[in-house]
């Protein structure tokens, strides 16, 4: 694959044989966003786990401290009294019935973040080999089945992410824009991270987190000394 110029002119700063403190390598990952855009800064975690079996799935949310720097927009699914609750607290669309046939029927698609009160499940479920595929089924483990539905939005308006497993056992999550600069991607870092150790499963033997890479949108991934995290 051939890469352009800016690619590799910020490859240069990068020692592929070095493993770095996150601090080091989230200072390179922003001196390597080059992009005229703002470029998103993402986590590959690699984790000693085998997500096949049940008891060693590692699935959860986190609100980081900084956001993500994106514009969440929020579909909420609710009745009665919820649909206040959420349209007061910020959410894009509310609806139940009518979201579902808006959906299947039209293709609308213009949300990033699903939330259903837990009585809604029966009508989501109609949603799922369309929601499933692109990980926006809710779920309770990631708060996005609740009865509180004014938090849920709120906390996806505030920069809730969710972490999972795909099916290399690797956790890949946006922790910023490159414009947040080093101490404030370090906290959104430490904050997500931290979740991640506390999920560890009871089932997990050896070491438990393989590898760490961080790379912008466009950049060169920049690796993180696993040793760092303790386990």
């Amino acid at each position: 694959m051939k890469h352009g110029k800016k690619y590799v002119d910020s490859s240069k700063l990068v020692d592929r044989t070095v493993t770095y403190d996150p601090s080091e390598a989230l200072d390179l990952v922003v001196k390597t966003a080059k992009a005229k855009f703002d470029e998103t800064v993402e986590i590959h975690v690699r984790l000693g786990v085998d997500s096949r079996h049940a008891d060693q799935q590692v699935r959860g949310a986190v609100v980081l401290p900084n956001g993500t720097g994106k514009k969440v927009r929020v579909l909420v699914f609710a009745k009665g009294e919820n649909v206040k609750l959420a349209e007061e607290a910020g959410a894009d669309y509310v609806g139940a019935e009518d979201m579902v046939q808006k959906i299947q029927g039209e293709g609308f698609m213009d949300f990033d973040v699903v939330i259903a009160t837990p009585d809604m499940m029966g009508v989501v479920g109609r949603l799922g080999k369309v929601l499933g595929p692109r990980g926006l089924m809710p779920n309770p483990k990631a708060g996005t089945v609740t009865p509180d539905v004014a938090r849920a939005v709120n906390e996806a308006k505030a920069g809730k992410i969710e972490y999972r497993l795909d099916k290399t056992n690797i956790i890949h999550c946006p922790i910023g824009k490159a414009s947040f600069g080093t101490e404030k991607l370090e906290q959104n870092f430490n904050t997500l991270m931290e979740a991640i150790v506390k999920a560890k499963p009871a089932a997990a033997k050896g070491q438990y987190i393989k590898s760490c890479v961080l790379a912008t949108t466009m950049g060169p991934g920049v690796r993180i000394n696993p040793a760092k995290f303790g386990v």
